[in-house]
């Protein structure tokens, strides 16, 4: 009898956890969150670096910390880009926004859409400031292609800069 209990209240706990994790709010950062390197290219010249996504306050927010180094190349000094990004979630428990800050001065505010292997991150259209989008498209297990780009009307976007990282954890 013993034993059969013990079995049960394994099987309810084992089922229990997988349902939480499934239904956690960050279950479609799941595939980002961790430690990232890579490569890209774009308006700032060729360039590496490094981000992570790790969640934080008890697992309300979502933190990206980013760093990039771009070598001086011809008339164009060299350029380090730090940046920090929190996604929060909504009244309904749902990432749905973010806010971005960087080493230059920029504050971004975006909303969040999802889709299978992608998370798109887009900006609020105000007056004379351009539109922000930032994607994140799984490629493999290991492997995450990132594409910055920006638009005037926030129809016709232009790709500032693109990347593929490597997981490194």
């Amino acid at each position: 009898m013993k034993t059969k209990l013990v079995i049960v209240f394994v099987l309810l706990t084992f089922v229990s956890s997988s349902f939480a994790q499934q239904n956690s709010p960050w279950s479609n950062w799941s595939w980002l969150t961790g430690e990232w390197k890579g490569e890209g290219s774009g308006q700032p010249g060729q360039g590496g670096g490094t981000f992570s996504f790790q969640t934080d306050l008890d697992g309300k927010i979502l933190v990206r910390k980013s760093h990039s180094e771009y070598p001086a190349s011809g008339n164009r000094p060299a350029t380090i880009h730090d940046d920090l990004m929190i996604v929060s979630l909504d009244i309904t428990g749902n990432p749905t926004k973010a806010i971005y800050f960087d080493n230059e001065g920029h504050t971004i505010n975006y909303s969040i859409t999802y889709a299978p292997k992608t998370i798109v991150l887009q900006s609020d259209k105000i007056l004379n400031v351009p539109v922000f989008r930032l994607t994140y498209s799984l490629l493999d297990d290991q492997m995450v292609n990132t594409k910055f780009e920006m638009s005037q009307d926030g129809e016709k976007f232009m790709t500032y800069i693109e990347g593929k990282s490597s997981k490194t954890n």
